[in-house]
């Protein structure tokens, strides 16, 4: 990975999904946009809907090459983990819809990635988004963690175009 790619990173979620775009060459990151969508609707199939809808809108719209997401990790709420999924699957059918390579990330090998342990908290992350990204602005959290996708993927892209994808952990590729 030698030339820059442009990289959508997607924090999915059933009421904020944060996206996070940059262009990247492996090493070097730029950033493009960030946000967050908030889902609205009562019933989860209609919030579905929308995170397939605004997530299409924003690939169309920026034109990203690959994107990395978020991996489901269930805690203690298993509904709240099988609502994730669904939304998480939602997302992802609006990247491959759109021909995409899709990575996937575990919330620590995102964090280790970005801020160097797998155990960051939320704050730790927005730092490091407007630190390596040299924003003007304290993103989002929602937003700061589809940056650190973005980065996490790119990361893992470089590795991967070396030739020793099998040595990383905590990402997998569909």
């Amino acid at each position: 990975m030698t030339e820059k790619t442009r990289i959508i990173g997607i924090d999915p979620g059933s009421r904020c999904t944060g996206y996070g775009v940059i262009d990247s060459d492996g090493l070097r990151h730029n950033y493009v946009a960030s946000g967050f969508v908030k889902i609205t609707g009562d019933e989860l199939p209609e919030r579905l809907g929308m995170i397939f809808n605004e997530i299409s809108i924003l690939i169309d719209k920026w034109q990203p090459k690959t994107m990395g997401i978020e991996q489901v990790f269930v805690n203690k709420n298993v509904d709240s983990a099988l609502k994730l999924g669904q939304a998480r699957g939602a997302a992802i059918c609006a990247g491959t819809n759109a021909k995409l390579d899709v990575g996937e990330y575990t919330p620590r090998a995102i964090k280790k990635a970005v801020v160097g342990t797998g155990s960051a908290d939320k704050e730790q992350i927005q730092q490091m988004m407007k630190l390596l990204l040299k924003l003007d602005f304290k993103p989002q959290s929602d937003e700061a963690d589809g940056l650190a996708i973005a980065i996490c993927h790119a990361n893992h892209m470089r590795v991967r175009a070396l030739g020793i994808a099998s040595k990383v952990r905590g990402g997998r590729w569909r």
